[in-house]
């Protein structure tokens, strides 16, 4: 394509992204009110404040810093009656333009009922170093958990859960360590992803625009990046309009304030270059042989009914392919499930965990198992909201 054409690309997604600002703007101005006033009671202070026990830096295979950090389990939650002393690591591995922030609300609770936990940024995400442009791809990606896994937990049974880009890396680390999935990984769970062999990057605009942004997605944010005054200037058209464009794409759902700030922080703290930098790998993402090495392990895959990202249909080859596996769609639910329905995540992976160590203990075959399906309501959350909407001062 040429520069000429090119330009006009650029210009008319400028255009478009004015257009989209305004409109933006009025409506987050009608939200922003009841939002700040009302659902800030669904969260209480602090609710997304956590210190780990332990950070450090995992070196990559290629020398990337990652940034790591572990948690150890509560005291007080020792192991109940008929439960095993030794409770697995529970790895979380968080998805594109996020951080290992997102788990907070699931790392606090597994703590608390007597879980190790381990959280990783992603390299070129949160507090992990960026590795070069060809480094930005899923395989390596599944590289650099092997190296988490090897330098936080060399033995012992663990848990993978993997959020979007998380879940591919885990796909990943499958294909290339098949041994480690198969000799100590008693349970996952893979939550709005993808195995791969579908039109990944249409950021919920649809086949056809979506495959534009693919094309030129990339070119776009490069040529941002080198502009972060302009960057600038648009961010300062409002936090209203930055955090309903955040909503759109992540939630389905009200959440508090707090939760979309986290979220926000997250996504635009992301640099431009390297959001271009990964566009390509999930275009190119197919995983479905790897899904093989979880046969015989507990599988959860979690799906959110309103996700634009990666909606329920992109998660169902994974169902497909590994027999046993229950796909758990959440109704009101978007693409940040684990900030919007943190309850539901919570028992769910809690449930998952059990079944895994039971199998493992018991020798089940869990391949042979029925595949189940279930949508869940979080009516819980409902009552919360519709308190605080009735303006009543606890959620």
């Amino acid at each position: 394509m040429s520069p000429a054409n090119r330009g006009l690309i650029g210009l008319g997604v400028g255009l478009a992204a004015a257009g989209a600002a305004t409109a933006a703007g009025i409506a987050a101005g009608r939200v922003s009110k009841e939002r700040h006033a009302r659902l800030s009671v669904l969260a209480p202070a602090g609710a997304y404040a956590h210190t780990p026990d332990r950070e450090l830096v995992v070196v990559a295979d290629d020398g990337v810093p990652l940034h790591v950090e572990i948690d150890e389990p509560e005291p007080s939650a020792a192991a109940g009656p008929g439960e095993p002393a030794d409770k697995p690591t529970v790895v979380f591995s968080h998805g594109f333009c996020l951080s290992l922030e997102s788990w907070v609300l699931q790392r606090k609770a597994l703590v608390r009922n007597g879980y190790r936990v381990v959280t990783w940024d992603q390299r070129g995400h949160g507090r992990s170093g960026r590795g070069s442009e060809a480094s930005c791809d899923i395989d390596q990606l599944g590289r650099d958990l092997s190296r988490v896994i090897e330098e936080t937990t060399p033995s012992g049974q663990l848990v993978l859960i993997g959020h979007s880009m998380g879940g591919m890396t885990m796909m990943a680390l499958a294909g290339e360590h098949p041994e480690l999935v198969r000799d100590r990984v008693v349970a996952t769970a893979f939550v709005a992803t993808s195995a791969g062999g579908a039109q990944l990057v249409s950021l919920g605009f649809g086949q056809y625009f979506g495959k534009l942004v693919g094309r030129f997605g990339p070119g776009v944010l490069d040529r941002l990046s080198a502009r972060p005054g302009l960057v600038r200037t648009a961010l300062r058209a409002g936090r209203d309009i930055e955090e309903f464009l955040v909503e759109r794409w992540s939630f389905a759902s009200p959440v508090p304030p707090a939760a979309v700030r986290l979220t926000g922080d997250m996504i635009f703290g992301t640099p431009l270059d390297v959001m271009a930098d990964f566009l390509p790998t999930f275009d190119r993402h197919d995983k479905r042989h790897a899904l093989v090495h979880f046969h015989g392990v507990e599988v959860l895959v979690l799906n959110g009914v309103h996700d634009v990202l990666t909606p329920p249909d992109h998660s169902e080859e994974i169902v497909r392919l590994v027999p046993g596996a229950e796909h758990v769609v959440i109704e009101e639910a978007g693409h940040i499930i684990m900030l919007e329905h943190p309850e539901v995540l919570n028992e769910q992976f809690e449930a998952l965990i059990d079944r895994g160590m039971r199998a493992a203990a018991e020798g089940v075959k869990v391949a042979r198992k029925p595949r189940v399906r279930r949508t869940v309501t979080d009516l819980a959350k409902r009552r919360k909201v519709a308190r605080a909407r009735r303006g009543e001062g606890r959620a």
